[in-house]
């Protein structure tokens, strides 16, 4: 991550990256005041470094194809703060006793956006560059309209077609991927049980082997085509060599779609 960022950046910041590393690694171990410890299973540090990881391999991607208006480091930075804060909506608050994080997954990308609001502006954050990192972290809402997001201008807009890229392909491209859907499963129930009037898709499946099941099918009539057309195809810039190189991300993620069809038949 250190070494993209510095390839793709002479005036970086050498203790950037250091950073903001630190910062959610902080966050996930209830090292944040007023916060626990993250307890959801499937969204935990991992997970986040996966998207964070995939994230920086595609706006390096970008930057290696010429494509414009080029990426610029203020941008890059708040893009990487926004794929590591964006679900920090899972962490409880210290006196949130009652089951665990996973509970707050129908609603946990505006609890993600306002942690992050609060976080930065710890750190000395302006109210432009805050609300640049919400409207990137909105961008991972499973039936957000894109389109009424308020981006303030059109890279902004990339870096959150980037991040949601990114949430998508970086947990699903995973070799732990199929292992970890139970997981998937038991938070999905939890924050049916919790709240019904919040569970929304959550609610849609009523054991793990049938989301399982239904997986494939998930990304066939939500991930492709939201990858395609919602986010404009940036995923493309996953390629090596880019462009037109193989795309490690998508072949990875189709092979353990591949995988759970022949695990559950239809």
């Amino acid at each position: 991550m250190d070494a993209i960022y510095h390839r793709l950046f002479a005036e970086a910041d050498p203790g950037f990256v250091a950073r903001a590393f630190q910062w959610i690694q902080e966050c996930f171990a209830g090292k944040c005041p007023g916060y626990q410890a993250i307890d959801a299973d499937y969204h935990d540090l991992e997970h986040t470094l996966q998207g964070a990881l995939c994230f920086a391999r595609l706006l390096e991607g970008r930057v290696l194809a010429g494509a414009v208006p080029i990426m610029t480091r203020p941008v890059f930075e708040l893009g990487l703060f926004a794929i590591l804060l964006h679900d920090t909506g899972y962490l409880k608050q210290s006196g949130d006793t009652e089951g665990t994080g996973a509970k707050y997954t129908a609603v946990h990308v505006d609890r993600s956006g306002d942690f992050a609001a609060q976080f930065l502006a710890r750190q000395g954050y302006g109210l432009m560059d805050i609300q640049a990192v919400r409207n990137m972290i909105h961008c991972t809402g499973v039936n957000v309209n894109l389109r009424a997001i308020p981006f303030q201008h059109d890279l902004d807009r990339l870096a959150g077609y980037a991040l949601g890229t990114a949430d998508l392909l970086g947990q699903m491209a995973a070799d732990n991927y199929v292992e970890k859907l139970a997981e998937l499963f038991d938070e999905f129930h939890e924050a049916a049980t919790f709240s019904e009037k919040n569970a929304g898709f959550v609610g849609l499946f009523h054991s793990a082997e049938e989301l399982m099941r239904r997986t494939p099918q998930f990304w066939q009539e939500y991930v492709l085509p939201k990858l395609h057309k919602d986010f404009e195809g940036v995923f493309q810039f996953l390629s090596r060599p880019c462009p037109g190189g193989p795309n490690w991300y998508l072949e990875r993620a189709q092979s353990n779609v591949d995988r759970l069809r022949r695990l559950y038949p239809s």
